[in-house]
């Protein structure tokens, strides 16, 4: 008899595999992920859905996935473990996160989206979706205290000796995210505008390419790629930076916009090619939607206190399960014209809005196009350029980068030395740190990681990456030049955690 017939606690297969829920689904190395670890993930989700809600909530989940080469192989898998659970999986093809969720939720059904998001192609991941929306993190907690016990049979490497074909693709979950924006803004508001499309792997392009012509836009295709390119919208690659700039030279438009690997995170330049930050754009398209309270991480600009616009802002750890817990908290106080948003840029609905007769429905979780459309929409409406747009918000700017390949157990165990609970102790360890860079230190949060108020205003927030071996550090200062010179510094400072002579950063 193959292995598959023992059972698989999955906390163990956590911790034997190094595939564990980071702050966006389950994630790890590809190879890590075999067919037997996908396949009793997803049979842990099953199960989950089975206890919490008494019975599993429909015959059918509906499955997307990313451009990674080991999506599709990672698809069959969960396609499996939900035929041996008796469903019926359907699935959508190559098409954005939010697409699947929102068929998801419209249905009633469950989903599961197969993806790495912006991370490299050596790494992917596995995003869980219940009838009503994202996982939180009592799902998580669900998920890992399942035993499951296969009925599929796996080989000595964990790959399945029979797999089967994923179903046929369907297209209706592309079709309805396509008309969502379509029918929430009529007129063609962005007739006559040239919107460059960086579109390299994203599963985004296609639908951002139907919908911007179908608001009367001339699109420009750039930077198309079958092989996986990892975007990432919150610590955009230098090379990112050239192209953008590159294309505005020599091409011209009015905006460039893109999204990261599965389409949930959002990427919107202006005419310079110059991208906006992630929590910029997100303020800019809360205002455009008329929020009245918005939930945001810690880590975000402050500009979204300062410029006034919102009755109340949530600030919340990073993530979006907890961006949805805060949300969700305010609803139920009974709070409307709730939404959220994150550093990267994702957008989330919490409940309907309302625009010139039209609604849009809610769709809690991370959204790309909703951004993009709202600070295009908003900025011709107003006869401004995005560039202008921008600079009616406060001016504060943020900028963060990351060290790649730290260690996540030497992270935590030197930012434990800051966070001793001692003010006077602790301060003097951050000015240590620093070596006086910035100042005396005035505050700190300990949120999520450490964020660092000086007494001059400025601010370096220090957090270990949930989905990657990698040290995140995130800057604010009232000029973009200050900001990303305090993002080195702080990094320099950073790098001198590590043990002498390592070569993994």
């Amino acid at each position: 008899m193959t292995a598959a017939v023992q059972p698989i606690e999955i906390a163990t297969l956590m911790e034997e595999s190094g595939v564990k829920f980071g702050t966006s689904g389950a994630r790890g190395l590809a190879c890590a992920m075999t067919d037997r670890v996908c396949y009793a993930y997803t049979a842990a989700f099953v199960q989950h859905l089975a206890e919490s809600d008494g019975i599993v909530e429909t015959e059918e989940v509906a499955l997307a996935g990313d451009r990674r080469p080991s999506t599709p192989r990672i698809l069959q898998a969960v396609a499996q473990a939900l035929r041996d659970y008796s469903l019926t999986p359907r699935y959508f093809g190559a098409i954005p996160t939010p697409a699947l969720a929102l068929h998801g939720m419209q249905a009633g059904v469950p989903a599961i989206m197969v993806t790495g998001s912006h991370i490299p192609d050596d790494r992917n991941g596995i995003k869980f979706y219940r009838a009503e929306g994202e996982i939180l993190k009592e799902d998580e907690a669900g998920i890992r205290a399942q035993q499951v016990i296969p009925t599929a049979e796996f080989d000595a490497h964990g790959m399945l000796l029979a797999p089967a074909p994923l179903p046929p693709e369907e297209r209706i979950a592309y079709a309805d995210y396509v008309r969502r924006f379509l029918d929430f803004y009529p007129n063609s508001p962005l007739q006559g505008r040239r919107i460059a499309l960086y579109g390299h792997s994203s599963v985004a392009r296609e639908a951002l390419g139907e919908i911007l012509r179908g608001l009367g836009a001339s699109v420009i295709p750039l930077g198309f790629s079958e092989p996986f390119i990892p975007v990432d919208t919150e610590a955009i690659r230098p090379e990112d930076v050239a192209l953008a700039r590159q294309w505005a030279r020599e091409i011209g438009f009015d905006a460039i916009c893109s999204a990261d690997g599965d389409g949930d995170r959002p990427l919107i330049g202006d005419a310079r090619g110059e991208w906006l930050r992630g929590d910029i754009a997100g303020i800019l398209c809360a205002r455009h939607l008329g929020a009245q309270v918005v939930a945001t991480p810690v880590s975000s600009n402050s500009a979204v206190e300062k410029c006034g616009t919102f009755r109340r802002v949530l600030r919340t750890r990073i993530g979006s399960p907890y961006v949805i817990a805060a949300m969700r908290q305010a609803m139920q106080q009974g709070e409307r014209g709730v939404v959220g948003y994150e550093a990267n840029g994702g957008f989330l609905i919490g409940d309907p809005l309302q625009s010139n007769g039209r609604t849009l429905a809610p769709l809690p979780t991370r959204d790309c196009t909703v951004v993009i459309l709202g600070v295009l929409v908003e900025a011709f409406r107003q006869g401004l350029s995005v560039e202008a747009l921008v600079n009616s918000l406060p001016p504060r700017f943020t900028y963060s980068d990351r060290l790649k390949a730290f260690p996540t157990e030497i992270s935590q165990a030197r930012l434990a030395e800051l966070q001793s609970g001692d003010p006077a102790r602790d301060f003097a360890a951050i000015e240590a740190l620093f070596g006086g860079r910035f100042g005396k230190v005035a505050e700190t949060d300990h949120t999520d990681g450490l964020r660092i108020t000086f007494e001059n205003g400025e601010v370096a927030h220090i957090r270990p990456s949930g989905n990657a071996p990698e040290l995140r550090c995130y800057n604010e200062a009232d000029s973009e030049a200050r900001a990303q010179e305090m993002n080195r510094q702080c990094l320099e400072a950073l790098r001198g955690w590590l043990p002498a002579g390592w070569r993994g950063a």
